[in-house]
């Protein structure tokens, strides 16, 4: 069973709300940067990524089942639990094989020029630190590449 997609909805952000709003799920990934409105989704978008304690029943979403959520970094904004920026940028440099990296560098990019053309403020894992200066110069110039 699917849960319902972006299509029936005007925002992103509202989509991700009503399908995860109270709910034992924490959005990761590029379903977070679109809830911290770094990146704007895609049209009619389905997929959801969440970290979860159990396997859930929708097949739209992607369950990152993990024993608990007690090391992972999040907040809860109106019953919506959500990975901090910190720690979306972190688990996504870890798994930089397997992300939407479109998504990835939109997202840096839109946080760097939001930012006063800076970095300075994103915590980087000493362990990310050498991939994500690689990709810096590539989220910099991601809105000026032909």
């Amino acid at each position: 069973m699917k849960s319902t997609t972006s299509e029936d909805y005007i925002s992103t952000v509202e989509w991700l709300k009503t399908v995860v709003q109270d709910c034992e799920l924490i959005l990761c990934e590029v379903s977070a940067l679109e809830y911290l409105e770094l990146f704007n989704g895609y049209m009619n978008e389905s997929k959801i990524q969440v970290y979860a304690k159990e396997k859930g029943q929708f097949s739209n979403i992607e369950y990152n089942v993990v024993d608990s959520f007690d090391e992972i970094d999040y907040f809860v904004s109106e019953g919506v639990l959500c990975t901090t920026l910190n720690q979306t940028i972190n688990d996504m440099l870890a798994n930089y094989d397997n992300i939407d990296e479109l998504a990835f560098l939109e997202s840096l990019s839109n946080y760097y020029f939001s930012n006063n053309n800076s970095f300075d403020n994103l915590v980087i894992n000493p362990k990310n630190i050498g991939l994500f200066n690689q990709l810096k110069e590539k989220a910099i110039t991601y809105y000026t590449q032909d």
